[in-house]
């Protein structure tokens, strides 16, 4: 048993959670899985309906081998939408034994692995067993008015001795305070040039409540998440793993005064997974320009010195500092050859220049770029531009948003 919170003492079983996708599409999506011969899953989901909790185990075990079988693209979607299912069958046996830490596991597994036919049933089942969990909690423990990241400015002079070299004497970032669209628009966004917007989120909830560890405790604590475990994701020893936000939150406080590797939850459709903190923030205005879509809304979430190394995104992006501080160098899109990208399709994105530690003899023509660069502060956001080259480093520890947006011509493309 986890340390979550539960209603087994209280006597309280009568606890069930509402499922009316999956009892309208059970028959349909068994009669699916049995054509793929998944016979063996459909007999067990039929016991775990008829309450035997190690068959519901069972078939999501299945359901998890199936997934694990081939390159994630080869695999069925009915697959997908079995192992939510099995998941959904899971959650129930522990939501009414008051084991809302372990419901909320097996829905966020649901959540993170599974299909889209069963996805509305998660999430709401999610929002009660985060709800009935909620009203059990008793303390927030150690967690209590501790604030992630204090008010303190940045010494240039000691963060220059941990930044790539030459960092902060190139050409600066410009940053322009309450730009307006037309700005935005006529200066930077069809000219593709990047800029620092401040003071544009002093509204967003998030500003003062992701500062707060009781507050991210209490509305995520028990919620799985995947993290990346290493210095970053192009070092061989560089993995990834699932664990509850809580255990997350735990190891970045030991990570600040240890040399434990850095646990970094990075570019994760957070907000598509926890309501309640999507609540917490806004698309910016400017993601509109251009007449796109919203293609992505992405969490960037660890302690000090994590990095994201030299790399380029393929659309419009504005990354918004909600806690602490990043430093962020540029290179433009017309410096591809001069950064040596890697050979391989899967990181032709990424430069095989480590700026921390350039290899002059290997990569020369990297040394002397010229680029631009700049300390994003808590509380405001940078443009960048498509394709242009970026390399991120968290100053403190940093919860960041990133939004991807499409320009309409590029919408119509795809």
């Amino acid at each position: 048993m986890s340390g979550a919170p539960t209603a087994a003492s209280s006597g309280n079983h009568s606890l069930h959670l509402p499922t009316p996708t999956l009892d309208a599409e059970s028959q349909s999506l068994l009669q699916s899985i049995s054509a793929q011969g998944g016979y063996a899953y459909a007999r067990m989901a039929a016991l775990a309906v008829a309450g035997d909790q190690s068959a519901a185990e069972a078939a999501r075990d299945m359901a998890w081998e199936q997934l694990h079988s081939g390159p994630w693209h080869s695999v069925l979607p009915v697959w997908r939408d079995a192992y939510s299912m099995a998941c959904l069958h899971v959650a129930k046996f522990h939501f009414a034994a008051g084991e809302f830490g372990e419901a909320l596991g097996a829905l966020d597994m649901g959540l993170i692995m599974g299909g889209t036919l069963l996805r509305k049933d998660l999430h709401d089942s999610v929002l009660l067993v985060s709800s009935e969990a909620r009203k059990m909690a008793k303390s927030l423990g150690d967690f209590k008015g501790e604030k992630l990241v204090p008010e303190v400015p940045v010494d240039v002079s000691e963060v220059l001795k941990i930044l790539p070299m030459r960092s902060l004497t190139s050409g600066r970032v410009e940053k322009r305070c309450d730009l307006s669209m037309e700005g935005f628009l006529r200066d930077y966004f069809q000219t593709g040039t990047p800029v620092v917007i401040t003071n544009c989120m002093a509204h967003w909830p998030a500003r003062t409540k992701w500062n707060h560890l009781d507050y991210l405790t209490s509305v995520a604590g028990n919620r799985t998440v995947p993290v990346e475990v290493g210095k970053n994701y192009l070092c061989s020893d560089w993995k990834q793993e699932l664990v509850t936000f809580s255990k997350f939150l735990e190891r970045m406080r030991t990570n600040r005064s240890t040399s434990v590797e850095p646990t970094y939850l990075a570019q994760h459709p957070l907000f598509d997974q926890i309501n309640e903190l999507r609540d917490d923030i806004c698309i910016p205005d400017y993601c509109f320009v251009g007449g796109g879509d919203l293609q992505s809304l992405n969490a960037w979430f660890g302690p000090a010195g994590t990095v994201t190394p030299l790399h380029h995104d393929p659309h419009h992006n504005i990354l918004a500092q909600v806690v602490g501080k990043k430093y962020v160098r540029l290179y433009p899109s017309s410096l591809q050859d001069e950064l040596y990208p890697y050979p391989e399709t899967m990181l032709c994105n990424s430069s095989q220049v480590d700026l921390d530690n350039i290899d002059k003899n290997e990569f020369p023509k990297a040394v002397e770029l010229e680029f631009m660069d700049c300390i994003l502060e808590e509380g405001e956001m940078l443009y960048i531009p498509p394709k242009w080259w970026h390399y991120v480093r968290s100053l403190t520890m940093s919860f960041s948003v990133s939004f991807w947006w499409s320009n309409e011509a590029e919408s119509s493309d795809s």
